[in-house]
């Protein structure tokens, strides 16, 4: 832990984070306990949890706090519960964190409605729930001085067409479409809400992507810089939106993805074959749902 030699910007704010022990959050949570905010991270692993707090404490200042707590995200009660205590904690909430999501490679012929809304409630409804319930706590402490942000992660996939990722797709553009009518809402109550568009960035749950040159190849030659993502990359946009730097934006999200917008989403088809097989992609673009 090192000393704290002067006000930081973020010096008495408390940020809330789910997904917490996952790459992004941690990254995400480093860059706002770096300038002062002290940090609640919630996700499902205790462990987990342990390990990234461990790793923060590295570079915390001192007088910062990170705080744990190990529960679902995804379930309201345990979430509204989270809240409640993080807040009774420190007495405010200033920046809340929705970075739960994720999705599945898998055409439209092989999923159901259940596998779908799967989908919809991992990326959009984890986020309603955060901002649902975030809201009435951070408001009250936020001022027109002192606003209140929250910031989710969304996909370049809300943008670009990416074959294969059909339920992804769709949820990553429903949470933006959240995100500018949570915005407007309660613009008046002195809460902001923004998004990030990350690319293909390199977490745990992406590093076999990472790890394939043919797979990673594809990705990179499609973004202008050339590289795919790292954390860090997408922590300081999150940075930005939280702080009070970015005091006159909200109802905005805005890509992170090394230029990737300018051009198209790789066409995974090979990575169909790999998970499903050649069959099943071969029935799927004759129209016929393998699974049925």
């Amino acid at each position: 832990m090192r000393d704290n030699q002067q006000l930081l910007p973020l010096a008495g704010k408390h940020a809330f984070i789910t997904g917490g022990s996952g790459g992004i959050a941690c990254a995400c949570a480093k860059q706002l306990l770096i300038d002062g905010a002290n940090i609640t991270l919630m996700a499902r692993n205790n462990d987990a949890l342990d390990a990234a707090k461990a790793s923060l404490l590295i570079d915390a200042p001192s007088g910062t706090e990170i705080y744990t707590i190990a529960s679902d995200s995804c379930d309201e009660e345990a979430l509204k519960n989270a809240l409640n205590t993080s807040h009774r904690r420190f007495g405010r909430i200033d920046i809340a964190i929705a970075t739960v999501g994720g999705g599945a490679i898998k055409p439209l012929l092989m999923h159901d409605e259940k596998s779908f809304a799967q989908e919809l409630q991992l990326n959009i409804v984890s986020t309603f729930l955060l901002i649902r319930y975030a809201s009435p706590l951070m408001v009250k402490t936020a001022t027109a001085e002192q606003l209140g942000s929250i910031v989710c992660i969304s996909s370049d996939a809300a943008k670009l067409v990416f074959p294969w990722l059909p339920a992804y797709t769709t949820a990553k553009a429903g949470l933006e479409g959240l995100v500018k009518a949570c915005a407007e809402e309660l613009s008046s109550l002195h809460i902001r809400v923004n998004a990030v568009r990350p690319g293909l960035t390199r977490t745990k749950a992406t590093q076999a992507l990472f790890d394939n040159p043919e797979i990673k190849k594809k990705f990179a030659q499609e973004k202008p810089l050339g590289r795919l993502g790292e954390p860090d990359d997408v922590a300081a946009g999150v940075r930005y939106l939280a702080g009070p730097e970015s005091s006159w934006v909200t109802g905005q999200s805005f890509a992170i993805e090394g230029g990737n917008e300018l051009r198209k989403g790789p066409d995974m088809a090979e990575m169909v074959k790999q998970i499903y097989g050649d069959d099943a992609f071969e029935k799927v673009k004759a129209g016929i749902a393998p699974f049925d």
